[in-house]
């Protein structure tokens, strides 16, 4: 491998260009509280994230879970819990306290895998997984081991090389809540220099099947993710927005070297440096960048998609300058200034560094091994 070049991975633009969306919470504007809806095909706990109309980036997005094998009776009973969620302590006190009043430990996780889909966490998960399917080249089919995603992870082992029960029932809960939890997308995404325009149901990714080593134990993967604190050992998933980069040219490429570990004892959703990370790549799929990998976003959309949403403006102000400069160390952010804009709406003009991070929209391919040159 040659020093003016480093290994990198792609990911696929349709899925960062609706990751914000879809991983939006319950303190965006955008965002509706969960409902109950059932038809004739089944019945479903789904979350919509309206468009905004001020950008076109904002998309509207429906999550959902398909309440599979559910009886009249439990869907009944569904129904009398969810009369006891209280959204508004999920809003301000936080997800797991708005939850203290649902009995029922697999109504809780289903709530709390919907009210938390796409966290910084799991969408760690998610770029472990496509730079591991750049490395196995086998499309869009992924085979891990639990502890190599976890160690991947910045997690610690125990004296016996394992990992606390804690953090692996996490994992199969997330990588269950990134299987079952449908995307509805509404509307429009742009493709190249059109718009494509057509109604998607995907899963981030499916879980195709998974292994438990030497212990002879009956493990089922949903029942798992709901009651109990189990993780199977190894699992294969189909990354369900896999296109192929070579075919559809539509990419943003990483590099090899991205930062997946997770801070210790903080929570997922105050890291706002993969927030904004993925946010950054997302509008490098929306909007025309400038020569010498210029951006230019609005101050009020950059806060709503880290979730700066409180009326602190001066707190807002300090861990979103302080998120740019964690991106600036990490090679990603070259620069980052504020401009004064329109009717008092400031822009923040990044520079990005297109050595740890490229768009590409061309239909001509990916080079082969994934790697993109210096100084490009």
């Amino acid at each position: 491998m040659s020093n003016h070049e480093e290994p990198t991975f792609p990911v696929d633009g349709q899925l960062l260009m609706v990751l914000p969306r879809a991983g939006a919470s319950l303190k965006n504007p955008d965002v509706q509280l969960p409902i109950l809806r059932s038809d004739e095909d089944g019945y479903y706990l789904e979350m919509r994230v309206e468009a905004d109309p001020g950008n076109p980036s904002e998309v509207a997005v429906t999550r959902r879970v398909p309440l599979e094998n559910l009886s009249a009776e439990e869907w009944e009973e569904l129904k009398r819990q969810y009369a006891d969620l209280d959204f508004q302590s999920c809003t301000d006190q936080g997800v797991s306290k708005g939850l203290e009043k649902i009995q029922d430990r697999r109504i809780q996780r289903l709530f709390m895998a919907l009210l938390t889909f796409l966290n910084p966490r799991q969408v760690s998960i998610v770029l472990f997984l496509y730079r591991l399917a750049a490395q196995q080249g086998n499309g869009a089919i992924v085979s891990f081991r639990s502890n190599d995603l976890l160690e991947s992870l910045g997690y610690t082992r125990t004296k016996d090389g394992g990992f606390a029960s804690k953090l692996r029932s996490q994992l199969n809960r997330d990588l269950v809540a990134l299987h079952r939890t449908e995307l509805v997308l509404a509307q429009s995404l742009r493709k190249g220099n059109s718009v494509g325009a057509k109604v998607m149901i995907k899963s981030v990714l499916r879980i195709k099947d998974y292994e438990i080593d030497n212990v002879p134990r009956d493990f089922d993967l949903a029942k798992a993710a709901d009651y109990t604190y189990e993780l199977a050992d190894a699992y294969t998933v189909s990354l369900e927005f896999f296109e192929g980069p070579g075919r559809t040219g539509d990419y943003v490429l990483f590099a090899n070297s991205i930062d997946i570990t997770q801070k210790l004892g903080s929570n997922a959703k105050s890291d706002y440096k993969t927030k904004l990370l993925i946010y950054l790549a997302s509008r490098m799929k929306w909007d025309a960048m400038q020569d010498g990998g210029y951006l230019h976003i609005s101050k009020q959309y950059l806060f709503k998609n880290l979730d700066l949403l409180g009326s602190n403006s001066s707190r807002n102000n300090q861990i979103f300058w302080r998120t740019v400069d964690e991106l600036q160390q990490e090679g990603y952010v070259i620069s980052a200034q504020e401009l004064p804009g329109k009717k008092r709406i400031a822009t923040i003009q990044f520079q990005l560094n297109l050595e740890k991070m490229q768009s590409h929209t061309s239909d001509r391919g990916i080079p082969e091994r994934h790697r993109i040159p210096k100084n490009s």
